[in-house]
């Protein structure tokens, strides 16, 4: 039977902040689990609705970061039961699409429905009472700024044994902020043991790309990030090698630790992308390197404008990735096992807990620069 939930919404025309309300969750259907969500991360992904950067159905249940316990399945569903501890993926991984079954599930079909919380059968989970919020989704149909939700099986990573004693603020982390950051520089730029690896911005994507950077080998991690706090952490606990406040002085350190040779790869995680940032990229990157953007722009403004020639003279390349080229199916477990063997700093990631009425707070505390990431931990 439906059941009422707290959640954090966005409502239309343009959201300012969150607002706390009570919905009306549906019972799951084939193939879906209703979960009770034990923390969500705040991710940067999620303000950007509040901002106009992600031209989203409105309105919308906020968070695509989360842990919880399932409560209870619909049909069908094979890939857990309830009592399961999961995590839960922003991006679902079918294993059977072309995608998964060619090792890309970072690009699995059933994440198509990301941007209106709708699910495959063209209905909602979320309802509200309100004109025109009779249905409401979940963002990236997940929706973990709610005390429950129901999400497809295929968005479900189930627990090993052995982790269950990891705690909630970091299990959700995994669902998105850290193997973004950890594929952008180990799949999606590949990099490898010798590089010089830039990463901008040292957030809760961009701690983990640094933690990815060393981890592959780099010789070279350097970090770009206007907040102080920010530059030593990614000094001090993530691994990186030297951190500045601005791409310039970036810049001329790369030069003239590479003899001239810049960056193998440059690692785009800031709050948003900008086109002097991408600019800036492309210059600090040497011959055959490559610029991996993985965080979004304002949206409505021109992102990526280079000469096709700063391309093509040092055969650089520019892509982008989602989840950082990632198999989330495969590499949460992978870095939960680094995490319990100490090899992966994800303690150090959480840096201040909320509760779910604190949210705006929270995110004001993201853009003043006092946090790596701030979790909501959710009262039942």
């Amino acid at each position: 039977m439906p059941i009422t939930t707290r959640a954090a919404i966005a409502r239309p025309p343009q959201p300012k902040a969150w607002e706390i309300t009570e919905l009306e969750l549906e019972e799951p259907k084939a193939h879906e689990v209703r979960v009770k969500v034990m923390a969500a991360g705040l991710c940067h992904s999620d303000d950007h609705i509040t901002h106009g950067d992600a031209p989203i159905r409105l309105p919308v249940v906020g968070g695509h970061e989360g842990a919880g316990v399932v409560e209870s399945v619909g049909p069908d569903v094979q890939r857990v039961k309830p009592g399961d501890k999961v995590v839960l993926s922003y991006i679902p991984a079918c294993g059977a699409c072309r995608p998964c079954s060619t090792g890309h599930s970072s690009m699995c079909v059933k994440g198509l429905n990301a941007g209106t919380g709708m699910f495959e059968d063209g209905t909602w989970r979320f309802h509200g009472d309100r004109e025109g919020e009779t249905d409401i989704g979940g963002f990236c149909t997940v929706g973990s700024f709610s005390q429950y939700t129901v999400v497809s099986e295929y968005a479900t990573v189930p627990l090993r044994i052995d982790f269950q004693d990891i705690p909630w603020e970091v299990l959700c982390l995994t669902g998105c902020g850290v193997p973004t950051g950890w594929g952008s520089s180990v799949y999606a730029a590949g990099v490898r043991a010798g590089d010089t690896a830039v990463i901008f911005g040292a957030g809760g994507v961009g701690s983990n790309a640094v933690q990815g950077a060393r981890f592959a080998g780099a010789q070279h991690v350097v970090v770009v990030d206007p907040v102080e706090f920010k530059r030593e952490m990614a000094v001090s606990v993530f691994g990186a090698t030297k951190a500045f406040a601005t791409a310039a002085e970036a810049h001329d350190y790369v030069k003239e630790v590479t003899w001239g040779q810049l960056a193998d790869k440059v690692i785009l995680t800031p709050d948003a992308v900008t086109e002097e940032m991408l600019n800036a990229a492309v210059n600090m990157t040497g011959k055959g390197g490559k610029v991996q953007v993985t965080a979004v722009g304002h949206f409505g403004e021109k992102n990526m404008t280079f000469r096709a020639g700063l391309l093509i003279g040092y055969h650089r390349q520019v892509r982008g990735a989602l989840a950082g080229d990632s198999n989330l199916m495969h590499d949460i477990p992978k870095l939960l096992s680094l995490y319990k063997s100490g090899q992966l700093k994800l303690d150090e990631l959480v840096t201040r807990k909320y509760a779910l009425d604190e949210i705006n707070r929270a995110y004001a505390d993201m853009h003043d620069g006092k946090n790596i990431r701030g979790v909501i931990i959710h009262e039942h």
